[in-house]
């Protein structure tokens, strides 16, 4: 929440306009580079800000989680995270970190008509290129084949390739991105399966205690207990 009439509405982009942050408010509310708009449009048109390994000089770009913002002059690099209660938080992350970033499928599919790398011997579905696309807009070509929606899988920043991925199942780390739990971590304990209707996932978070959302708000974050990305530090 902000103070004064008018807020800056995020361009369009990779996230959706309710699970974005812009980045005038970035750099000017949350990291403090600025006092002004006008001072996060010279630092934006100076080509200072990178996100997810590529420079973008809009003012408005929709920064949404798991996004890695970087800024080379200061030698800082920043991932986009969920506090515990659902806001957007800055989690300052190393050199190494910031060369990946984690993406939850949305949808996994075949091209049935692609031109380029496929396979000329081939017809019909066989000739056709699996994808899979991402929370953040991203589609990415041949993917393992055991990959199903709702997994997360890892993504190498500057190849745009996948490295490895995590299946949604029993016992794995979450996070809740969106609902009332938004930004809460814990442990899948059950799945309910609701054909027709909404499947509704159980969870048990550090401190025992239970809450329960639905599959689309889930966002695996690691195998078991271990996280594949470093979390904040939560008050």
């Amino acid at each position: 929440k902000m103070g004064g009439i008018y807020a800056p509405r995020p361009s369009s982009g990779p996230h959706k306009l309710n699970e974005c942050i812009p980045m005038v408010l970035v750099l000017r509310n949350r990291l403090k580079y600025a006092l002004t708009r006008r001072e996060v449009l010279m630092i934006c048109m100076r080509r200072l800000v990178q996100v997810d390994g590529k420079i973008r000089s809009d003012i408005n770009f929709p920064c949404g989680f798991q996004d890695v913002i970087t800024l080379p002059k200061s030698g800082e690099n920043f991932r986009v995270f969920y506090d515990t209660k659902g806001r957007f938080t800055l989690h300052p992350i190393s050199e190494k970190e910031a060369g990946y970033k984690l993406c939850r499928v949305s949808r996994v599919a075949r091209g049935n008509k692609a031109s380029s790398g496929h396979n000329p011997f081939l017809v019909g579905q066989k000739k056709s290129i699996p994808y899979i696309t991402t929370h953040d807009g991203r589609t990415i070509r041949y993917p393992d084949p055991d990959v199903r929606v709702n997994d997360t899988v890892k993504v190498d920043i500057a190849t745009g390739k996948m490295t490895e991925f995590v299946p949604f199942a029993i016992g794995n780390l979450v996070i809740s991105t969106r609902g009332s739990n938004a930004g809460r971590i814990g442990v899948v304990e059950h799945i309910e399966r609701h054909p027709g209707t909404y499947t509704i996932v159980h969870i048990k978070d550090r401190r025992e205690h239970q809450f329960a959302t639905r599959v689309e708000n889930i966002f695996v974050l690691g195998k078991g207990t271990n996280p594949m990305c470093s979390l904040p530090k939560q008050k």
